[in-house]
């Protein structure tokens, strides 16, 4: 194997690929080549605009963690972030204070927001950050790629008293920071997502791929609103290249986020085997030919497979890189099976 894609969310996605790029690096994946090239389509539709400020989490998770720039506790953000610009905000009473900027992160939004300003699409503008980021690293094998160059936005509604529709509807980073997802969600929508186009390069690395990886991202806001863009879930129907995820629910329960509420907010069963019959089974109209499930969701396995997904349990937690790799390589194995 010589190309390989990954619809990507934030934290999970970008843990997943440095596994998966260590397994390249260390020649743990079988059949994959050591110069095998990885392009990486990364959900955008949490972005949103801020103190005039076009931020990007998903796109600059994965920039920065692949980069080694992210800051390893958070799992977000710059490494040795400092918080200044934050604090003089607030005391200004400039809202939202609820969402942090640092002064070091505060750099790369300034810079996509003037190319955005000159004319120039997310991508265009992505490709010039990651000369950057991920250049120095990884050269030309390690491609970042937006969903999408469009404006498209998650948002969540949720209940509220006070309203005389008795909900409201808060922009997901609201939802997931603000409110910490402590709120039950009633239903997702995505604004601008019909309306878009796949970002120059995206299909083609669908198309052209000799596999497909979907990580333990969230099913619903991350790898969900990759496949909500018109064209891409064609395309992962009809690519030749087979097509894996990674369960992203463990023990019935998400690993970290708010999987639960947002599965829950649109009628998916909580468990490994519904998130996988959610993606279904590319042979009856779905994007799947494989799912990992962790060995503790073992008794799902054959319930998948009855589903059409060919499907195994291994270990599924992102401990260290040489863990992630064993399930990169996993995964290889069970379409290679």
């Amino acid at each position: 194997m010589k190309k390989l894609t990954v619809l990507s969310g934030g934290m999970g996605g970008a843990r997943f690929l440095q596994g998966l790029l260590h397994g390249i690096t260390t020649g743990a994946l079988p059949g994959v080549d050591a110069d095998a090239e990885v392009t990486v389509v990364a959900n955008t539709a949490d972005d949103w605009w801020i103190h005039g400020l076009k931020v990007c989490p998903d796109l600059d998770t994965v920039m920065y963690t692949l980069g080694d720039g992210i800051d390893p506790e958070r799992g977000w953000g710059r490494r040795d972030e400092t918080w200044s610009a934050k604090e003089e905000l607030a005391a200004y009473g400039v809202e939202p204070t609820w969402f942090g900027l640092g002064d070091r992160d505060i750099a790369t939004h300034l810079v996509r927001t003037q190319l955005i300003d000159a004319g120039y699409p997310l991508s265009k503008v992505t490709q010039a950050l990651c000369k950057r980021w991920l250049t120095p690293a990884w050269g030309d094998r390690v491609r970042l790629l937006p969903m999408t160059d469009d404006r498209v936005e998650t948002h969540v509604a949720i209940a509220d008293p006070e309203s005389p529709s008795g909900r409201r509807v808060v922009h997901f980073q609201e939802y997931w920071v603000r409110l910490r997802a402590e709120v039950a969600a009633e239903t997702v929508v995505v604004v601008g997502i019909d309306d878009s186009s796949p970002a120059p390069g995206v299909l083609d690395a669908l198309t052209d791929a000799d596999l497909v990886l979907l990580p333990p991202s969230n099913p619903v806001v991350s790898v969900g609103t990759i496949l909500g863009v018109p064209g891409l879930r064609d395309a992962l129907r009809t690519t030749a290249a087979p097509v894996v995820g990674l369960s992203p629910i463990v023990g019935g329960s998400h690993v970290r986020g708010m999987a639960e509420q947002l599965l829950a907010s649109i009628g998916v069963e909580v468990s490994a085997g519904g998130v996988g019959r959610h993606y279904g089974a590319r042979s009856a109209g779905g994007v799947l030919d494989g799912w990992l499930v962790d060995e503790r969701d073992a008794d799902q396995v054959a319930d998948l497979e009855q589903s059409g997904i060919r499907s195994a349990a291994v270990p599924l937690m992102m401990t260290d890189h040489d863990a992630t790799a064993a399930m990169a390589a996993a995964a290889i194995g069970l379409v290679g099976r």
